[in-house]
């Protein structure tokens, strides 16, 4: 779908529709009885009702830009955790990739990407008032909740923790007063069950106890196949379960207590990835390019096994026997939320403590190859004490309303990442590097599946030799040294580079991390004040400041029994650092590379690293509001966002300068190198206008913004390691460097915003007849990198060589148009009691790139995923039955595309993007997780 259609439809049906009814409560408020909330949920005013100031106010008060979902709303779009969002809220994109413990949520654009746990998320989640440090806690079936908020910009003066590009508010369903219970079950394809229940009541005077319950298993979206093309298996299935006890005691009207102890349990294969790019291809003198006969490392991979499918919508991957993918995860947590109520003031406190284990493990390299993977023993855990407490109320008759607030986290992190070679992986890096990176292959697809399976790879070294020896000739030459020195070197460095792909080539099976153990204490406290001040009775001030110190202790304990590393360094790093070989000392270099993947030398475990960073920053906004008529708010506004810094828990970046892929193979590495794993904190400056109009049965929202952000974190995946890279714009020249060597450094004074989001959003909500409700929201944001970056905010640091593509581009998974649309419509069948239900929802979407390097190669276009769903419910809801389908029309897109790893010649030579700047070819593989294919059930509810 093109953009040009998007935008027509866009319009069209923006123009038709409008929004569904919410109907709020105020945290710590009890809910309602569940036949007053789907009374409000099926009521034909538009009246929103949210706290997302911290205050119960009408969504058309608040001068802010928030979006507000209720349950019902998710239930009817089919909604279990956050990322059925996408299809109601437009500036949000929620997407999961190598697990679903792993997610990243953007919003306007703007997100981390989440696979890497030193990490933590531009975008807070926060459920029952309680931060979640990942964005992958929030990817936990819900249960039953009241609503959700998502509030766009910078947040940090009315939740406990600051985020730098937006939240999302996750409230769930309170202990009800009156006793009653639901429950639900549901069939659907891929047979998929699911079950729900719910029960809540008082037990004593002013004591009321709920408990929720989620139980869901499906089979895999993926077939795992053999080389035959027969059934094996499946992946990307679900076994999961969720439970929530709560209780709220309430002994007097000014104190109101809230216990809420939860639980998840995961065991699970996920997630697997198939190959969406396979080609090699190169550059035509006019432009465009040309595709290869073959790809010499897919020939290489298919000789070990691999398949490479037609249409990876065909949904078929293989993979390596016996290494599946393992995904198991528990997660609980308990928080107490106390309320009491002085008469001028209100005194709330939150406390909570949560233990969050994954381990997520098996096949790495996404092949039928046994490349690499990670062993059994891999698992990262969170363990989190949070504090918030609040105080606010008005004062001066009115005229001014309140709120001063403390926060206080605590949280250790483990992470253990033991990453090992397979039995292919020792041939299949030797007979890479012999492929060569030029033009044309050295040697046939016959001969490098050949080289791959074992059967030629030691007769195919031999004869490689002999064709290194002329190519050293040459470059002592050019060197000026003469013919017969150059001739008797030659001979001597080609056996000793024959002897290092020997070794290469016969690397064992299992070698790797054996315990390679991170660590990282961390403590954040942070006061903040969120003021408002009413300086007419239609004209507003809006006043918030906040001061985050963050401190956080890094250590690490790598452990790696790879002694092929340990016996290719001595004879090798010498060539690898000599220019004058040339071609021999990239081959060097690339021997060491990949014999020592995963920092496996010596000095590396003897090495246990050690470093602290500390960092305290003020943030804050102010707003200024006016309503010239009751239906009318008018806005403007300016906030500076904050994020603080942290760690790459990745030993593969060890002291890199930006110029090696591994750097840690050629020289020994100390502790100073810890610097080397360091981001800085994340700022942003954001401004924004704002319009919002209601009437009795519409509504319309408005707002135009601009976000600057500076020291941006960004994470890419480059095919070896997670490069974690500030990103900042520079208003002058870049000097000195190149792209191939990192980009260029710039003067400090003229170091800028390296990523600007700007752009309009816009929500219409209508109910223009009775039982019958549209909403509709349309957001156009442009995340757009500067012309020229850098990586640090002094300037000094170049931009990595695998971000070249960044400069002047938009940014990863961040669309430039996004339409969304629902409509619901629920008639009563005859005087009976009973209704109907007919819903449809849409998300379209323009074209972006789901690759944070950004190669052309990870581009997806533009779509649209349309759900649906029909029922009939009896009197006051108290059963129903629905049939419903999501992705109906079966949208094939990809989530997340990344570069498979060590599957290209060179990282010089890896995509069509590197055209421009001269290479030869481009054959890096892609491979893509893909969003779920169509699923259709039937669901039966029911309560009393």
């Amino acid at each position: 779908m093109t953009q040009k259609s998007l935008w027509l439809l866009s319009a069209g049906l923006v123009a038709l529709t409008g929004g569904l009814p919410i109907v709020a409560h105020a945290q710590g408020e009890p809910a309602s009885p569940q036949a007053a909330v789907d009374k409000a949920a099926d009521q034909d005013d538009v009246q929103i009702i949210v706290t997302a100031t911290r205050r119960a106010s009408p969504l058309s008060d608040v001068p802010i830009a928030v979006s507000a979902v209720t349950a019902q709303a998710m239930q009817n779009s089919g909604a279990s955790d956050i990322r059925t969002l996408n299809q109601l809220a437009p500036s949000l994109l929620v997407s999961s990739s190598g697990t679903e413990a792993n997610a990243s949520a953007r919003i306007r654009g703007i997100g981390t990407v989440g696979d890497n746990p030193g990490l933590e998320s531009s975008v807070a989640v926060f459920i029952d008032g309680v931060y979640r440090s990942r964005t992958g806690a929030g990817l936990t079936d819900l249960g039953e909740i009241e609503r959700v908020e998502v509030l766009r910009g910078p947040q940090g003066t009315l939740f406990g923790r600051n985020a730098s590009a937006g939240l999302i508010n996750i409230i769930s369903k309170a202990p009800e007063f009156t006793f009653g219970a639901k429950g639900e079950v549901t069939y659907g394809n891929y047979d998929y069950w699911r079950l729900s229940g719910r029960v809540t009541g008082p037990i004593a005077q002013g004591v009321a106890l709920s408990l929720d319950g989620v139980w869901s298993k499906r089979d895999g979206f993926y077939k795992l196949v053999d080389r035959t093309g027969a059934k094996v298996g499946d992946t990307n299935d679900r076994d999961r379960y969720f439970l929530r006890g709560q209780a709220l005691i309430e002994p007097n009207d000014a104190l109101s207590i809230r216990l809420i102890g939860d639980y998840t349990h995961r065991d699970e294969s996920c997630c697997g990835a198939t190959y969406t790019e396979s080609r090699e291809r190169r550059p035509l003198p006019g432009g465009g390019y040309s595709t290869a006969p073959f790809n010499r490392i897919a020939a290489i991979l298919a000789g070990q096994g691999s398949v490479f499918p037609a249409d990876p919508y065909d949904r078929e991957l293989t993979i390596t026997p016996g290494r599946n993918y393992v995904s198991k995860l528990k997660d609980w947590g308990v928080s107490g939320e106390i309320n009491y109520d002085l008469g001028d003031a209100k005194l709330t406190s939150i406390t909570a403590y949560r233990n969050y284990k994954s381990q997520d493990y098996g096949d790495y390299d996404y092949s039928g190859a046994d490349l690499l993977y990670r062993d059994p023993n891999t698992y990262r855990q969170f363990k989190t004490f949070t504090q918030e407490l609040r105080a606010q109320g008005s004062a001066f008759g009115g005229v001014l309303d309140w709120l001063v607030g403390g926060y206080y986290a605590n949280e250790k992190l483990t992470l253990e990442d033991n990453i090992r070679f397979g039995a292919d992986y020792g041939r299949f890096a030797a007979c890479r590097l012999m492929a060569g990176a030029d033009v044309n292959s050295n040697f046939s697809a016959a001969q490098l599946g050949a080289c791959g399976s074992g059967a030629a790879t030691q007769p195919l070294i031999t004869g490689f030799q002999g064709l290194l020896n002329g190519r050293l000739n040459t470059a002592f030459l050019n060197a000026g040294l003469s013919a017969p020195v150059a001739a008797g070197q030659a001979g001597a460095i080609s056996t000793g580079l024959g002897n290092g792909l020997r070794a290469l080539a016969g690397l064992p099976s299992g070698t790797g991390d054996v315990a390679s153990l991170y660590y990282q204490k961390s403590k954040n406290w942070a006061l903040f004040t969120h003021n408002i001040i009413h300086i007419t009775r239609q004209l507003d001030l809006t006043v918030g400041v906040r001061y985050t110190h963050e401190s956080k202790r890094f250590s690490a304990d790598l452990n790696n029994n790879n002694a092929t590393c340990a016996a290719l360094q001595p004879g090798l790093a010498p060539l690898a650092t000599n220019p004058a070989l040339g071609s021999a000392a990239t081959l060097a270099g690339g021997i060491l590379t990949l014999g020592c993947l995963g920092n496996g030398s010596t000095t590396l475990n003897a090495l246990d690293l050690n470093d602290k960073m500390s960092d305290g920053e003020f943030s804050g906004t102010a707003v200024l509001s006016w309503k010239p008529v009751d239906e009318l708010l008018l806005y403007g506004s300016y906030s500076k966002g904050y994020k603080a810094g942290g760690y790459n828990l990745d030993r593969f970046q060890l002291g890199s300068t930006g110029t090696n892929l591994v750097p840690a193979v050629f020289s020994p590495r100390s502790n100073a190198d810890v610097a080397s794993l360091r981001f800085a904190a994340e700022k942003v400056d954001a401004f924004e206008i704002g319009l919002k109009y209601s009437q009795p049965k519409w509504s319309a929202n408005v707002a135009v913004f601009h976000q600057a952000f500076k020291n941006f974190q960004l994470n890419t995946f480059n095919g070896t390691s997670f490069v974690v890279q500030n990103i900042n714009g520079c208003d002058g020249a870049l000097t000195p460097g190149s792209l191939a060597a990192g980009g260029g450094r710039c003067a400090k004074d003229d170091v800028s915003a390296g990523l600007i989001s700007q752009g309009v959003e816009l929500e219409l909500t209508a109910a223009p007849a009775r039982n019958f409700r549209v909403s509709g929201g349309l957001t156009y944001a442009r995340a757009k990198f500067a012309k020229r970056l850098v990586g640090s905010s002094s300037g000094a640091v170049p931009l990595d060589p695998a971000l070249f593509l960044l400069p002047g581009s938009i940014n990863s998974n961040a669309p430039q148009l996004v339409e969304t649309a629902s409509v619901a419509w629920t008639p009563d069948i005859g005087s009976s009691g009973l209704s109907a239900l007919f819903y449809v929802d849409g998300r379209m979407t323009s074209d972006y790139n789901t690759g944070s390097d950004l190669f052309p190669e990870k581009r997806q276009d533009g779509y649209a995923v349309i759900n649906a769903r029909v029922g009939i419910r009896g009197p006051d809801q108290r059963w129903a039955v629905e049939f419903w389908g999501q992705n109906i029309f079966n949208q094939n897109y990809t989530q997340v595309s990344f570069s498979s790893p060590l599957q290209s010649s060179s990282p010089a030579t890896s995509t069509t993007g590197q055209f421009a700047s001269g290479a030869v070819m481009a054959n890096q593989l892609i491979s893509s997780y893909l969003a779920e294919p169509r699923t259709y059930g039937i669901t039966l509810r029911g309560r009393f």
